[in-house]
Formats: C-alpha cells, structure tokens, sequence
C-alpha cells in the first residue's frame, strides 16, 4: 500500500487516516488526544505508539485507507504519520520510535536505556531543523497563519527525509550536533550534586531544586510517573508546571485529574511582597504553568520553549514555604479523589468546581 500524506483541511475528500488530532470525517483515528475516537486496542500513551500498534493490526477497520493527514506538527504526530508511510522501517525501529514520541511529547526519557541517546539526536535533529527552517512550535499564530495550513510545510519537508537520519543519526549531526550537547550538559547539571529530587506520589507532585533553570528534556527527564513539577532555583525563581501527560489520555497508568491553579495563585498573592503577581494558565492548557507574572504574557510558543529560555523572577516566598503550600493546595483539592484513566474534560473542571466539604461528606 503507497499511503500518502494530505494537508488537514483535504480530510473529508478521501478517505483519510487522521494522527494526533481529532475530526470528523475521519476512516481512523489514532490519537491520544482526551476522547480521541481511537479504538480501544490501539489507545497508547503516544499517538505514535498507536500508530504502531495498527500497523501489527493490519485488520483494523480504516487501516486501508491511502490518505495521512494531523492537523498540527509536532514529534508525536510526525512519528505516527511517517510510520504510516513507511511501516515496514517503522516496524524495525519500533523501540526507538516509541522514545523519540515519548520525549517529544512528555519530556521524559529513560537515560538508562540502550537507545536513550539515539532518541536524544533525532529528537535534537527535528528540534533544530524546524526552528531553523521553519517556525517555532506554536508559533504559526504570530505569523497570521493557521496551524492546520502552515504545519502541511514541514511534514512536505521531513517525510522524505527522515529514514535517513533514523537508519544513520551521524548524517544529521550538523543539525543535532549543538543541541545534543547542550542537553548533554543539562543533563549532567540535573544528575549532579547541585540538583535534588523529591517525590510526592500521593499527589504526583515532583519537586526539583536545582540552581538555574534547565531545557525540558533535562528538567523532566527523570520525573516518569509524575505529572505535577514545581521547580526550585536559586534567588527564590520557582515554576510550577502540570505536564501534558494529563492532558491526554494516558493508557499506561491512572491520573489524578488537574486542578484549576488559580486558587493557588490568589494564595501565594496574599503571601508575596516583590511587586509581582503570581499568574496561571487554565487546566485546559497543553501545559498549564503558575509562575510570577512579568511585565508581558508569555506567548504560548515562549511557554512551550525551554524555561532557561524565559525570564523567571524573584519571589519574596521561601522555598520551603512555597513547597509547603504547594502540597497544601494538592492534598486539599484531591481529598477523596481517586486516580483513574480516561477522565473527561467535564469531570477534570467539576473537580476544581466541586467544594471540598462535599467529597469528605
């Protein structure tokens, strides 16, 4: 079969295989997204790794469609779409491709494992290309063009380029090359003696103090199994970040649902001295992050960017106060909630709506 990719607004003129996103019209869905229309058998914690799974489903109902289509770029989605593309390769690299989806989209990347550092350089390779020859991730917008339409210009460019770099990462080092060893270093920095690590799994809340801020892949790297991270820095610099594995519909294990941030922020206000006003993003957010606000939003692309590419200020607030109100907001909001799969979006916002004396009645 000689599938074939197709800008999203083409989905309803064939039928199409839709990746990463959700639409009507669609012959299959194979997406992680909260109520994505993804068969039972194929749900996975990435959309790339659903993708996988149908290709060792050849059975499945709108699998023969020829038609690939997602409505955004991004690694998660352009794994699964090229795997569409090329399942015989796709197969053969399965592993590899299941860590390149998860560190793209969570962050999260065992350093322990054999192809940990394969994942890194692919990952690094489509990172560097895209901003190089593209847009930022989340960046369409400021250039008043639709995601949907713009996105089409990527994959048209790394599908046919791809299996190069996957069968022979070395071919793509004058891409990955820098960012590689930036997050090497990174990495480093956040196994060494400067950063410690705290977990509260009771509330999946992980705590990083480590001295200035780090890239993502460095930050998250070891926090699997958590979906909640409030980081540490030195001079009083904290964010607090529910990672996008709560915004999906993850199948390898149940979640507590997210909470509405803004409650915590009114309460450390009514702490903070410094002049700035503790802001947060709403629990529909890919990320939500609660952080002291600047003088400017950040934009959603400056969000989505690594925090050592961000200002982040100063709060008159002790860590250790902050931790300690941070667990207090977590505790209260998720008494009597159970963790679970598959939480819809109307039960996430009725828990941050439901008082608390009504789940201890």
């Amino acid at each position: 079969m000689n599938r074939f990719f197709v800008p999203f607004a083409a989905v309803r003129r064939q039928p199409t295989i839709v990746v990463d996103s959700v639409g009507p019209g669609a012959a299959l869905t194979l997406a992680h997204w909260r109520g994505a229309a993804t068969p039972e058998a194929l749900r996975d914690d990435t959309s790339a790794g659903a993708v996988l799974r149908a290709l060792r489903r050849p059975e499945t109902p709108g699998l023969a469609a020829e038609a690939v289509t997602a409505n955004h770029f991004d690694i998660d989605g352009f794994v699964g779409v090229w795997s569409l593309l090329h399942p015989g390769l796709a197969l053969r690299h399965e592993p590899l491709l299941r860590l390149v989806a998860t560190l793209g989209d969570f962050r999260e990347l065992d350093a322990a494992h054999p192809l940990a550092d394969d994942a890194l350089k692919l990952v690094c390779w489509l990172n560097a290309e895209e901003k190089a020859r593209f847009y930022e991730p989340f960046g369409a917008p400021a250039r008043r063009r639709r995601e949907d339409e713009a996105s089409a210009e990527k994959f048209a460019w790394f599908l046919p380029r791809f299996a190069e770099i996957l069968e022979n990462p070395a071919a793509g080092r004058a891409a990955w090359g820098p960012e590689h060893a930036r997050m090497c270093r990174a990495t480093a920095l956040a196994q060494g003696p400067g950063t410690r690590r705290t977990g509260h799994p009771a509330v999946g809340l992980a705590v990083v103090r480590t001295p200035a801020p780090l890239p993502y892949y460095a930050l998250f790297g070891p926090t699997a199994g958590f979906d909640v991270v409030l980081s540490l820095y030195d001079g009083q610099r904290y964010e607090l970040e529910c990672k996008y594995t709560t915004w999906i519909d993850l199948e390898s294990r149940p979640t507590l649902p997210r909470l509405a941030l803004a409650p915590l922020a009114a309460r450390l206000n009514a702490l903070e001295t410094s002049g700035r006003d503790w802001a947060a993003d709403g629990p529909t957010d890919t990320g939500p992050l609660l952080r002291l606000a600047g003088p400017h939003r950040l934009t959603k692309a400056q969000r989505y960017a690594d925090p050592d590419g961000r200002p982040i200020y100063p709060s008159s607030i002790a860590s250790e106060v902050l931790e300690q109100e941070v667990l207090a907001f977590l505790n209260r909001g998720y008494a009597g909630i159970q963790p679970k799969k598959y939480w819809t979006w109307a039960e996430v916002k009725a828990v941050s709506r439901e008082p608390l004396e009504s789940r201890e009645a």
